[in-house]
């Protein structure tokens, strides 16, 4: 039997892989403390749940258009307009099945076989698969600590070529929490515009930043990043909606015309009443994304100050989504070895860097609660003793 070869380069996912076996081990009544999930602990706010369940109730589970509902639509726009100062006509935005889907919508829309796309790492792991898929070569931009994990206009000058096509732009950033500057988007928006690069802005984390950090869209920046952007978002961090796989982008109209072609002929549209939850997340009130972003602000407090005092560990401060990525290299071991070693002897679950494109690093999620927190980070400084 032989399989089409885009589906035999594909990487299994790590944290996918990792998160399985936690939960297997605690299934035979092991104590794990899981850092590797990438999504909130707390439950989606109710008048979400209420606006889908009265939507089944109401018998609203048939096919919608492809791109999603009017109503939904035009309030993303809206909301695009007042949250991010960027002017969408609901033409431009297409709901999908989740931001990743809607990322990889946007690297299928715009990609040829052949074409290179710049993805700066420490990345989210699906990134370079996407563009795989798409016949695609991603070319890795390693980004450094010193620079807190960012690429700077000298890496993405360096890494371009005749054929590179997207850079992808994370901000907030999976897996190290970077936001990235108006400043420094606005220089990495003047060389894509030198060679009209498109530039996928991955805006997942938008909600959650700290320290005064800001979120900045890279396209309301200007004319040209609009006409160059399309700017991928969706409610899976900031609503607790995960399992909705609720996502949406937005785009200059050709590039959504035919981002809306390419998903009416795979997955038509999004879940129909799950988009009910979405417009009552966007339309409600919001009082339980700032509640949320407040707690996890002070596991995040908590986590760096206490991986600060385990010796030969560092960090970059992070100032959005809620990981910490931490530098585990002087231990000699690589990234797996050392997560395999630790879930195995002190029953500490986190994802080996090398699913980011850092083997020096693991990453550790504050989406859980601060007792598993504390716990696990005891665990993890007797497990680095030991080394």
């Amino acid at each position: 039997m032989e399989l089409a070869h885009r589906a035999t380069i594909l990487t299994p996912s790590l944290t996918l892989a990792i998160d399985s076996k936690a939960k297997a081990m605690k299934a035979e009544g092991i104590d794990v403390c899981s850092f590797g999930a990438g999504e909130p602990d707390c439950d989606t706010p109710e008048h979400i749940k209420a606006a889908a369940m009265a939507s089944l109730d109401g018998g609203f589970t048939k096919y919608t258009p492809s791109s999603g509902i009017p109503e939904l639509r035009q309030a993303i726009a809206d909301k695009f307009k007042a949250d991010n100062g960027i002017d969408y006509k609901p033409s431009q935005i297409i709901v999908s099945n989740g931001a990743k889907h809607s990322c990889y919508n946007a690297v299928l829309a715009v990609c040829e076989p052949g074409d290179e796309v710049i993805i700066p790492a420490p990345y989210w792991l699906s990134y370079p698969e996407m563009v795989r898929l798409a016949g695609g070569e991603p070319v890795i931009v390693q980004t450094t600590e010193e620079n807190d994990w960012k690429m700077t206009p000298e890496d993405f000058e360096s890494a371009m070529t005749p054929r590179t096509k997207m850079v992808i732009i994370n901000s907030p950033g999976n897996p190290t929490g970077s936001v990235y500057s108006k400043k420094e988007l606005e220089a990495l928006v003047e060389i894509a515009a030198t060679e009209d690069i498109f530039i996928l802005s991955d805006e997942i984390y938008e909600k959650l930043t700290y320290d005064g950090a800001k979120h900045v869209s890279v396209a309301s920046l200007s004319k040209t990043a609009y006409d160059l952007t399309i700017t991928v978002n969706g409610f899976s961090k900031a609503y607790a909606m995960t399992g909705w796989r609720l996502g949406y982008l937005a785009a200059p109209e050709p590039i959504a015309k035919a981002i809306d072609a390419i998903q009416s002929h795979s997955t038509s549209n999004p879940c129909s009443f799950a988009q009910q939850g979405g417009l009552a997340a966007l339309k409600g009130d919001q009082t339980a994304v700032e509640e949320m972003r407040q707690e996890f602000d002070l596991r995040r407090q908590y986590m760096i100050q206490r991986l600060g005092t385990i010796e030969r560990v560092s960090v970059v401060e992070p100032k959005g989504a809620f990981y910490v990525l931490a530098n585990i290299s002087k231990f000699g071991l690589n990234s797996t070895d050392f997560a395999e070693q630790l879930l195995a002897k002190h029953h500490v679950a986190v994802v080996p860097g090398v699913a980011f494109g850092d083997d020096r690093t693991i990453r550790l999620s504050y989406a859980t609660g601060l007792d598993i927190i504390k716990k696990g980070l005891d665990r993890l400084e007797e497990f680095c003793k030991s080394l």
